[in-house]
């Protein structure tokens, strides 16, 4: 039997004091929160801080782990953090074509890969953290 391979991932929701949305626009999946896998020997939230200045040139601290988002067909764990932005200037990168602060309104509209809004929404609700949410989908990579 081989060992299973799973693909772990971390994203950051980050509000600034405005109460503002940190949004990314990929080339593949429009408008989302920065995040990416975490890669051996980093531990979720240095990943999460990581992956949110390499796309969005924003230098953030986490605040909270809210909960996991975990696709069972395709062996992706998503693990999501809220956070706050302590530094950098936006910036974008091979993985952003833009990226900005948006009013939360504006930015939850501008979601719209699969259920990523929903996991933004999830990590905007205390009273439902810590959450995991299980979900069969081949097509949701």
């Amino acid at each position: 039997m081989n060992p299973p391979k799973h693909i772990l991932s971390a994203a950051a929701i980050v509000v600034n004091e405005k109460n503002e949305l940190l949004l990314i626009k990929g080339p593949r999946r429009g408008w989302e929160m920065p995040g990416g896998q975490v890669e051996e020997g980093e531990s979720l939230s240095q990943a999460a801080i990581r992956e949110t200045k390499e796309e969005s040139g924003i230098d953030i601290e986490i605040i909270k782990f809210c909960g996991i988002f975990q696709n069972v067909e395709n062996s992706i764990c998503n693990t999501l953090f809220l956070a706050k932005p302590i530094g950098g200037e936006l910036t974008i990168s091979s993985e952003s074509l833009e990226v900005g602060f948006f009013p939360m309104e504006e930015a939850l509209e501008k979601v719209e890969w699969k259920d990523f809004r929903q996991r933004i929404e999830y990590c905007l609700r205390p009273e439902i953290q810590p959450f995991c949410v299980e979900f069969m989908d081949k097509k949701n990579i």
